[in-house]
Order: C-alpha cells, then sequence, then structure tokens
C-alpha cells in the first residue's frame, strides 16, 4: 500500500490510520463513519455537527456529541425550532458543548427553517447529492478529497434553501459521515460497510 494505506490495529485488523489514533476514532471508524445515514432528525444532527466541527478537530466534536445532544434535545428538528432566547443562553453557557454563537445561531436558525420543510426533505435533498457509488477505493488518504463537484453542489443547494454554515468542505465531511461516500481506504476492514 501507498504511505497512508491501511495500517494494522491491536486486533490485527487493517484500518484507515486516522481510525487507530485514539481509541474513541476506533470504535467511530468501524462502527459510524461511513455507513448510511438517513432520517432528517439524524442528519440534521450531523449537519450541525458537522459545522460545529468547522476549524476545530473531529476528536473534540466526537468528544462532547452526547453533551451536544443532551443540549440540543437530540437533535430533534421540532423541538429545537421551538427554542427561545433563554435556550439560546442557556445553549452559549453550556461547556459541554462548543459555545461558539455564530455556530450556535446558525443551529437555531437552521431549526426553524426545516421545521417548514415536509418530512423527508432533508434526507432527500442530501441524498440526491450522492456520487456514482462505483467509483475506486482510495489507496491511500492522500487520495482522499477535502472537496468535490457533489459536495460543492450540495453545499449551494443547502444554502439555496436557506441553510447557514455550510461550505463544500463541510458539505464533504457530511458526506463522508454519512455514507454518501465511502473514503475508507482500499483493504481497511471498514471499507463497504463490513
Amino acid at each position: 500500500m501507498t504511505e497512508g494505506g491501511p495500517v494494522p490495529g491491536p486486533d490485527g485488523r487493517l484500518r484507515c490510520p486516522w481510525g487507530l489514533s485514539t481509541e474513541d476514532y476506533v470504535e467511530y471508524h468501524d462502527e459510524e463513519w461511513g455507513r448510511p445515514v438517513h432520517g432528517d432528525d439524524e442528519l440534521f444532527e450531523r449537519l450541525c455537527l458537522e459545522a460545529f466541527q468547522s476549524g476545530l478537530s473531529w476528536i473534540t466534536i466526537l468528544r462532547r456529541r452526547e453533551g451536544f445532544r443532551r443540549a440540543f434535545d437530540g437533535f430533534r428538528i421540532g423541538s429545537v425550532a421551538g427554542f427561545g432566547e433563554a435556550d439560546r443562553e442557556r445553549l452559549l453557557a453550556d461547556e459541554g458543548i462548543i459555545r461558539n454563537r455564530a455556530k450556535v445561531d446558525a443551529t437555531l436558525a437552521n431549526a426553524k427553517l426545516l421545521a417548514t420543510w415536509s418530512p423527508g426533505e432533508l434526507d432527500a435533498l442530501i441524498w440526491s447529492h450522492a456520487p456514482d457509488p462505483g467509483r475506486p477505493a482510495p489507496r491511500s488518504v492522500s487520495d482522499v478529497p477535502a472537496v468535490t463537484d457533489e459536495s460543492t453542489a450540495l453545499a449551494k443547494a443547502l444554502k439555496k434553501r436557506g441553510i447557514r454554515f455550510v461550505g463544500p468542505t463541510t458539505a464533504y465531511a457530511l458526506m463522508q459521515a454519512c455514507g454518501l461516500v465511502d473514503d475508507h481506504v482500499e483493504g481497511c476492514v471498514a471499507r463497504g460497510g463490513r
């Protein structure tokens, strides 16, 4: 394999190199990242977490995910859409999440907007941007792009509909995390959802 290709873990199974950097990552890599996610609330959560991750490492978000879920009522769109100013202030004081005003405000605004959409509309919009599933597996992590034509189109489509705090890089991270693309490197035990 090329540099950045799969690496054997403590159990001897090959994984993407990033998936072995911490115990948190091993579980996330093996059980979640790259597996298909459907449902408006589920995709809203991932969209929000990817936005909160912007400028930070993913491990920071992963380790605070339960705090985010508590703070944002499980990322249920209908519930978060009903949050008012007192909730906003509570969120900005919550040490269990990232207390970034712009990201909190975007999450609340996005929930209010998404609450006006038809059930399944967010799911359909996001998944309509999934690329051809037949593309070759990356041989190394250096072969994995940060942005694609599809992620650029998805970011534009979301922004056009009023969704805040999502650009092409965030959209691609969402696509990776939610299984629209399978960027596990060739030979990785998790490739193809195994």
